[in-house]
């Protein structure tokens, strides 16, 4: 399964777009639902879409967020399956502190629960069992990208997390790089670049995020021996495009 894999790609209105903008954010969590949708590129070629989905679940300060991955032409041939994610997390004292984690392409999957008053993450990863001891703070492959939007919200992105990864907890080392303003498909955006790494790695992912979208990532690079591998780029947020 190729989770892990596609999940270090991403794992996110200025310009005339004014119609676009995020829903209010939930005064407690400060956080905002959204839907953003994503083309990926490999070599200046188009080889998929990606869509990202927020939304609120029944209870305050508790979230869904969805990931879907579907490859386009040749792509197709190798991976013939959508790959959906699903993180359901909740915000708890301004952080993420992730429930359950669902993944699957075709007949493969991944689905993790976590007990944080028993301190472990349990499940199956591709028929296998897992059972990890949580640290304080771990997130999943998809409740990270909340807790980053929220940490540079609040101006205190740490420097590591601990990321459960299928049947494995990974360090990432996170770097706030600094500012760029960027064109994109729904018009010119001040963003705040970031990038992560894990330790002993050399693949870098590297992600920029709107802070006049609520901090939602509208371009994410990956890299490797200082070459770029992959690349997701916004083109529509909310169901709005450029006009």
């Amino acid at each position: 399964m190729r989770v892990g894999i596609v999940c270090a790609v991403f794992p996110f209105l200025a310009g005339g777009l004014t119609t676009a903008q995020p829903a209010a954010a939930d005064s407690d969590a400060g956080i905002a639902p959204f839907s953003a949708h994503y083309v990926a590129e490999w070599k200046d070629i188009s080889v998929g879409t990606s869509d990202l989905v927020l939304t609120q679940d029944v209870q305050p300060g508790q979230y869904i967020y969805k990931w879907t991955i579907s490859a386009r032409g040749i792509f197709r041939l190798v991976y013939s399956s959508d790959l959906t994610q699903q993180s359901w997390l909740k915000i708890v004292a301004g952080h993420v502190r992730p429930e359950k984690y669902r993944a699957a392409e075709g007949s493969s999957g991944v689905s993790l629960d976590f007990d944080w008053d028993a301190g472990h993450a349990r499940g199956m990863s591709e028929n296998k069992p897992v059972d990890l001891p949580l640290q304080p703070g771990a997130q999943d492959l998809m409740s990270i990208q909340i807790e980053v939007m929220l940490d540079l919200k609040n101006g205190n992105l740490p420097a590591l997390f601990h990321i459960v990864d299928k049947d494995e907890m990974k360090d990432f080392i996170y770097t706030r790089e600094g500012t760029a303003s960027l064109r994109t498909a729904i018009g010119r955006l001040d963003t705040v670049v970031v990038s992560s790494q894990r330790t002993g790695n050399d693949r870098i992912l590297r992600m920029w995020f709107s802070p006049s979208l609520g901090f939602v990532p509208v371009q994410a690079e990956r890299w490797r021996g200082g070459k770029l591998e992959f690349a997701m780029r916004i083109k529509a947020l909310n169901g709005q495009k450029a006009p």
